[in-house]
Parts: structure tokens; sequence; C-alpha cells
């Protein structure tokens, strides 16, 4: 992560053009490092590798995280005191579980799934999940439900890095897949305006409260934890469907839970 530095100095430039300070600076080069951009499974599936198998696959079980992603936004609100943070953090769970009037991403995902010939049923029931992401998506909700703010906010700076992989995703997908069109791929098209606006937020927070660098320390170190937490799970997809004969028991398998 590189030794400590202060808010202080500049290191390159925002995307609006002003300079980045030097803790800015270390936040953006964690993804660098160790976004899950670089990970072999999405490379094999941006490029049109992956079996229509693997594919299902990364379906059910980035599936569980999706699922968790508003459980852990409304575990961080229930302990947000501050009324201006939960107004600014509702949205996130209205991203993704919708409303009344629109859909949200887990309904986008399980179109998703639908069109890889999944049953949206059995992949919503989350039967099919391996261990290894059940393991990583639960210590997720758990850290943020039990963090200080700081570090719970610090840990959704992942979205800094976002765009690009869904950009490079929607783009590999429509190439290779003849299941990808723009209304099966609508989650991620959605994403690529709704990341920035979270982000946009969040970073500015995380940048006024990370006042000390100790708390700059626990702010990047939050951030590792979550890109360890997206890289597990497709380590564990690697191994079990890329590495044939490593499925976990219980685990989704091909042929079941087809539409």
């Amino acid at each position: 992560m590189g030794g400590r530095t202060g808010r202080n100095g500049g290191d390159g430039m925002t995307e609006m053009g002003k300079p980045m300070g030097a803790f800015e600076a270390r936040l953006r080069s964690i993804g660098d490092e160790r976004y899950h951009d670089r990970h072999p499974f999405h490379q094999l599936l941006h490029g049109g590798k992956a079996t229509v198998d693997q594919v299902r696959a990364w379906v059910v079980n980035r599936w569980y995280y999706q699922s968790r992603i508003p459980m852990k936004d409304a575990a961080f609100m229930s302990r947000v005191e501050d009324p201006d943070l939960r107004r600014a953090w509702r949205s996130r769970i209205e991203d993704h579980d919708g409303t009344e009037t629109r859909d949200g991403g887990i309904r986008r995902w399980l179109k998703l799934a639908e069109a890889v010939g999944l049953d949206p049923d059995y992949v919503a029931s989350g039967v099919g999940v391996m261990p290894a992401t059940r393991f990583a998506v639960d210590a997720y909700v758990h850290y943020v439900r039990e963090r200080p703010l700081l570090q719970a906010v610090a840990s959704s700076l992942t979205e800094l890095f976002a765009p690009k992989i869904h950009a490079e995703r929607i783009a590999g997908l429509l190439e290779h897949y003849d299941f990808a069109t723009p209304e099966t791929l609508a989650y991620f098209r959605h994403r690529l305006g709704e990341a920035p606006k979270d982000v946009a937020f969040g970073l500015q927070w995380v940048l006024d409260h990370a006042r000390t660098p100790e708390e700059q320390d626990a702010a990047a170190a939050a951030l590792v934890f979550k890109t360890e937490v997206l890289w597990a799970q497709l380590d564990a997809l690697w191994h079990g469907y890329v590495q044939p004969g490593h499925i976990p028991p219980g685990a989704w398998r091909p042929g079941e839970g087809l539409r």
C-alpha cells in the first residue's frame, strides 16, 4: 500500500482536472494494483473465451454479491446518526432494490440470468452459490456493519474503478456472446451512470474524514479488504469451473437450474 501520506502535495490529476492529493492518489493506486479487472477470469469472460457454463457459474455466484449489497447498505445506514449522510446513502438501496415504478439492479441481474438460460427463481434462491463466495460476501456485510463508519465508507470505493470494468464487459460480451444484448446487459449500462454518482460522494466523504495518518491508513486498508473480497470470489470461480473437477459440494453444476 506504500508509506503513509498526507492530504497535501499533488500526485496526478483528478477527472475534473484538479490536482490530486497524495491520499487520494494512494487510494486510486490500490485499484491500479488490486482491482479484479486484472483477474484472469474476467479476461476469459471479456475475451469471449468463457464457456456457457462458466458464464452461468459467474451469474449464479455474482448474484449473491448483488443481493447482499442493499443489505450491506441498510446495515450501514442503521448506524448513521447524520441525516444528511443517510439521505445521500439511501439512493444506493433503491439502485439495487428498485422502486415501485422502476426496476433495480437485482431484477436486472435476474434478467441476465434468464438470458444465459438459467431459471431466475433458482438463481435468486442462492442454493447454487459456492461456499467461498458466500463466505467472502458475508464477510463484507459484517465488515460494513461492525467497523467504524470511515472504514465502512472507504470499503465502497472500489466503485472508483467500476466504470472501466463495466464498459469493458459490455463491449466484450456484446462482441462474443449471443445472449448479450443492450437489454440483457442493462445492469452494467445502468451502473455506468450510478457508480460515478455514488463514488463522488463516498470519495469526498473519506477525504474529508480521514484527517490523520492513522485514519488514512485505516481507510486504505478498508479499500484493500474490499478488493480482496472481489478477488476471492473470482478465485473460487476459477478453481471451481475453469479448473475441471473442483466444484465444491452444494455449488451449482452444469445442467442444474436451467429454464
